[in-house]
């Protein structure tokens, strides 16, 4: 079925640019939802006042399985997207129209080729969610989400709009973030390289004196071989952490055990924290305005957060919400919230104003969310330090002591 969206009229509607839409039969659904057919097109227009209907929405669905490293949608190609869709859109270009724009606009070729998808599955009749669904995990679940839910209220312009801005941001603190630890990463980099040379310097003096033998300076390794297997060993190890974490939380959801320990850790914690309470605040907020009962805002929002150990509370949450108790303590519960955002989520539920309350408060949960990541970037500079430091005062000792042992105690 094609969602058209009316907002205000249906027929000639502005925002659609449905020229080619004759009515030929009526049918009143659930909601007030009006449903004209004809051979070409179903549309389904809904009256102004359906913004507090419920959505149809399952926020569980899963239609691929995970593989280790299968293609996502970056946070550029998403910002471009959902703002030219949704530029397009509430200037009154035809959903299909506009996804074939879009198609045409982006750079990505995996994202050119999953919009082109997208618009061909709309023109055989399948919503534009649904038709998401079919390229598996590409989408982001929240996208995916928040398009069902802006399809049945008719909010699908706005909510792209805000898509685009949340994009955006997360790609701005991604850039803020690489920015701030090239330069620790630089010198660490230039650490083990420096390493590497003077292995093989090391090797080349071992080999022209003949006597000498400086290998136990670095670990038994001289010469260019010794150096290649330094920045094998290194940068191998580097390599199989990240592949090993990447297939762990890919293929077995290992992020609900990875993520809690790294909550624990000193300042690391905090940012990750920050940062997720910042997506769960606009995701709630969101879903909650668009209309999404509030189990199904709860679990989109606590995916939002890309957090494991969030994620994983969904159940809890969720269970308490529909068993009857407030927000706040459903949210307590886990005990992943500090206590001042408990407090202020109580406030707003006393007073019956919880995602305006959010929407309000969320550039403040951002802004603490930068802070956090300046934090980070601060004591991952200071470890890059410790790190070089403790690099060149190892060799400075290993060099005093095979000077003192075998160069002046056999003169002794």
């Amino acid at each position: 079925m094609i969602l058209l969206n009316g907002y205000r009229t249906f027929g000639a509607d502005r925002r659609f640019g449905n020229q080619n839409f004759q009515p030929l039969v009526a049918q009143r659904l659930m909601f007030g939802t009006m449903v004209w057919s004809d051979s070409k097109t179903i549309g389904v227009a809904r009256k102004s006042s359906v913004l507090g209907a419920q959505a149809l929405i399952v926020c569980n669905a899963r239609h691929a399985e995970n593989t280790v490293f299968s293609s996502k949608l970056s946070l550029k190609s998403a910002a471009n997207v959902c703002g030219s869709m949704s530029t397009m859109l509430e200037s009154g270009i035809e959903i299909r129209r506009a996804f074939k724009l879009a198609a045409d606009k982006v750079g990505d070729r995996r994202c050119r080729e999953a919009l082109a998808e997208i618009n061909l599955e709309i023109r055989k009749g399948e919503d534009v969610s649904s038709a998401m669904r079919k390229q598996g995990d590409y989408f982001p679940d929240l996208l995916v989400d928040m398009v069902a839910v802006a399809e049945q209220t008719g909010m699908l312009p706005e909510v792209l709009a805000q898509l685009s801005r949340h994009y955006e941001n997360n790609l701005s603190l991604r850039k803020t973030f690489l920015a701030s630890i090239a330069w620790p990463a630089f010198q660490f980099i230039a650490a083990i390289f420096v390493i590497a040379i003077l292995i093989v310097v090391l090797g080349v003096v071992g080999e022209t004196t003949g006597s000498m033998d400086m290998t136990f300076l670095v670990f038994g390794l001289s010469g260019m071989t010794g150096a290649m297997i330094w920045l094998g060993s290194v940068f191998g190890g580097f390599a199989l952490l990240f592949f090993g974490y990447q297939v762990a939380t890919r293929l077995f959801n290992a992020k609900k055990y990875f993520d809690p320990v790294f909550l624990k850790v000193p300042v690391l914690g905090k940012c990750l924290r920050s940062f997720a309470i910042a997506r769960f605040s606009w995701a709630f907020s969101l879903t909650q305005q668009t209309g999404m009962p509030v189990h199904q805002s709860l679990e989109a929002s606590l995916r939002a957060t890309t957090n494991g150990a969030f994620i994983a509370a969904t159940p809890r949450i969720c269970e308490l919400v529909q068993s009857g108790s407030s927000l706040t303590e459903a949210l307590a519960a886990p005990g992943l919230f500090p206590n001042d955002y408990i407090e202020m989520v109580d406030v707003a539920e006393t007073s019956g104003t919880v995602p305006e309350a959010l929407m309000r408060l969320s550039p403040q949960f951002e802004d603490q969310a930068r802070r956090s990541l300046r934090a980070l970037t601060a004591a991952i500079a200071v470890l890059v330090w410790l790190c070089v430091a403790g690099f060149i005062v190892f060799f400075i000792f290993r060099f005093i002591l095979w000077y003192v042992n075998d160069v002046i105690g056999p003169l002794l």
